[in-house]
């Protein structure tokens, strides 16, 4: 997914990663029918790794975005870790992997498959000498029989794909061939994560019987929802149904099994889902007239959280244009703790898409469109819930929010964490756009007091106040990054973050007297100030701000340094040589991706 829109000149490199150039998957999941059962799949979220055997390295589940599985000694001359069975045969396997440091150009991180033995198997390797290679290993020898000349950039995830098929072993990396070839020479195995001499990460393993995993999420230039009502369901029964993984389709019914073959109702499913389970939703169109609501009490725990997943390769849209504008009229409602919800479109609700209400929940690739109130929302469940039960420690990643707008034209923004939240929220790789009112909103009021400490980081705002059929109806606020309200002190911390040619402001403090952390943010062509801070305290760093021509001139109270380049009247050094459009992606780890006139911003 991209999007584009004229821009100004402009030269930007500043500190140290976050916008930078990451590419593909998530947010947007190309639809397919996958007709292959999954045999086993793996996200570490739980932080457990029951179901691996290790041998050598110091492996570990870290946070990078989201849980995954890291071997971090790049002197380790062979470590691994293997799961599922050995007689598997034809089946395919795919990951997201990334090499973090290589000890030498020699080094290796790689997914392997048809591990018949520690020393036995075949492997699709990113390697310390630039290259992707389809490998046979038997013993200490390895044979190369197809070969990627790729840059492999620590840092950086790449979806690994191995498919076995008869005696043809056939490998990629996002979705470009590395090779195929005939070999006999290992016939069953389990499936492997490999790195010599390498330091590495793995996330979204995915086995699937036949040869044909389920595609990983893909970027694909279409937001569009699907219209199938229909999806396949194969009726494969390699996996025993269990409370563990339920099937969701739409032509599911309450009763059912939830099986592929006999899909239930996402409203069942999230009754009847154990701890740590996943609820799978095929591809296809869902119409509601009521909330999809996790109620309160309904809980993952931190080392088994619930999760509702797109199917892999499928794009679930929950649609509910049946309701009319209300504030009680929300789409998906997430008041239970220890959810991960991912790959979810919500649109058309009469009032927020997505609602949460709970606590340390994980929404990943989420798109919130056409709702009738802000797109995405944090906020309390009910006036009577006290501020200790406020939603607290939530991670929004990977998230669109655009196209919402309430009939008056002055309450949906693209994402709000404001009125009634606690601490710990976080926004990351996010982006909000052409919302009716503003892109954030972290609003307060008196008769509420304070929130907690919200954290925006690594995200884009652009085009806020007018929508994409170029409609501004209301007088909704049209900022970027509205941070306060009613002059209470919050300090909000946002960093890495672009606002883009919003209707007011890119960023303002609005009223909020507070010391905010500013730092590393890009801001430009907004109507009003790029940035707009009148009072307070706070502390901002490697701020830039650029115009096209003239504007209003940045206002800015508080502890302000020569790192900034605030606008006052030209544009400074940072802001020049490149002129052009802005467009963005989400990279095959959920990264967001920007550049302004074909130049990546690395922020």
């Amino acid at each position: 997914m991209s999007a584009t829109f004229r821009g100004r000149k402009l030269r930007r490199s500043l500190g140290a990663a976050g916008l930078s150039g990451l590419v593909a998957a998530g947010l947007f999941l190309s639809i397919g029918t996958a007709e292959a059962a999954t045999l086993f799949g793996a996200d570490f979220e739980s932080g457990s790794t029951t179901g691996w055997s290790k041998s050598g390295g110091t492996w570990s589940v870290v946070s990078d975005g989201t849980a995954v599985l890291a071997q971090s000694d790049t002197g380790s001359e062979r470590a691994r870790q293997f799961a599922g069975t050995t007689s598997w045969t034809d089946y395919s396997v795919q990951a997201r992997v990334k090499a973090t440091a290589f000890g030498s150009g020699a080094g290796v991180v790689a997914l392997t498959g048809r591990a018949a033995g520690s020393t036995k198997m075949y492997r699709l390797s990113l390697t310390g000498a630039d290259k992707v290679q389809l490998e046979a290993m038997n013993g200490s020898a390895v044979t190369v029989l197809g070969s990627l000349s790729q840059t492999i950039s620590t840092g950086t995830y790449y979806t690994l794909k191995l498919s076995f098929s008869g005696t043809t072993i056939s490998g990629s990396v996002n979705g470009t061939s590395v090779g195929s070839a005939t070999d006999s020479t290992i016939a069953a195995g389990r499936i492997g994560l490999l790195t010599e001499r390498a330091a590495g990460r793995f996330d979204d393993i995915v086995v699937a019987d036949g040869g044909t995993a389920p595609p990983s999420p893909s970027t694909s230039t279409s937001t569009s929802p699907s219209t199938s009502t229909s999806p396949s369901t194969s009726p494969s029964t390699s996996v025993p149904p269990s409370s563990d993984t339920l099937y969701v389709a739409p032509g599911g019914t309450d009763s059912a099994a939830g099986t592929i073959a006999a899909p239930t109702t996402l409203t069942s499913a999230i009754t009847r889902i154990a701890a740590g389970g996943t609820i799978y939703l095929r591809g296809g169109t869902y119409a509601h007239a009521a909330t999809v609501t996790i109620p309160a009490g309904n809980n993952g725990s931190s080392g088994a959280l619930k999760t509702i997943s797109a199917y892999p390769g499928e794009k679930p849209v929950l649609n509910f244009s049946a309701q009319a504008e209300d504030p009680a009229n929300r789409g998906l409602a997430v008041n239970g703790n220890y959810w991960k919800i991912y790959g979810l479109t919500v649109e058309r609700a009469g009032d927020n898409g997505i609602f949460v209400g709970g606590s340390n929940n994980i929404l990943e690739r989420t798109i919130t469109r056409y709702n009738r109130d802000t797109g995405f929302q944090l906020s309390r469940m009910l006036s009577t819930t006290p501020n200790s039960q406020w939603p607290a420690n939530n991670l929004i990643l990977s998230a669109e929010s655009h196209d919402n707008a309430d009939s008056d034209g002055e309450d949906a923004d693209g994402f709000a964490a404001k009125l009634t939240v606690g601490s710990g929220n976080v926004f990351r790789y996010a982006v909000a756009h052409h919302n009716i009112d503003d892109g954030w909103d972290l609003y307060t009021k008196t008769d509420t007091g304070a929130i907690g400490v919200v954290t925006i980081e690594d995200s884009l705002a652009y085009s806020n106040g007018t929508l994409s059929d170029g409609s501004q109806a209301g007088n909704g606020d049209r900022n970027g990054f509205k941070l306060g309200g009613e002059d209470i002190a919050v300090n909000h911390i946002v960093r890495r973050t672009i606002a883009y040619r919003n209707g007011k402001h890119g960023f303002t403090y609005n009223s909020n007297p507070g010391s905010l952390a500013i730092s590393n943010n890009l801001s430009i062509d907004n109507t009003e100030r790029n940035f707009n801070f009148d009072a307070g305290t706070s502390v901002f760093r490697t701020n830039t701000s650029c115009r096209y021509s003239s504007g209003t001139n940045d206002r800015i109270i508080g502890n302000s340094d020569a790192t900034n380049q605030f606008w006052s009247g030209t544009n400074g050094s940072r802001c020049s040589s490149y002129s052009g459009a802005l467009a963005w992606s989400f990279a095959g780890d959920g990264r967001l991706a920007v550049t302004i006139g074909g130049v990546a911003v690395s922020l």
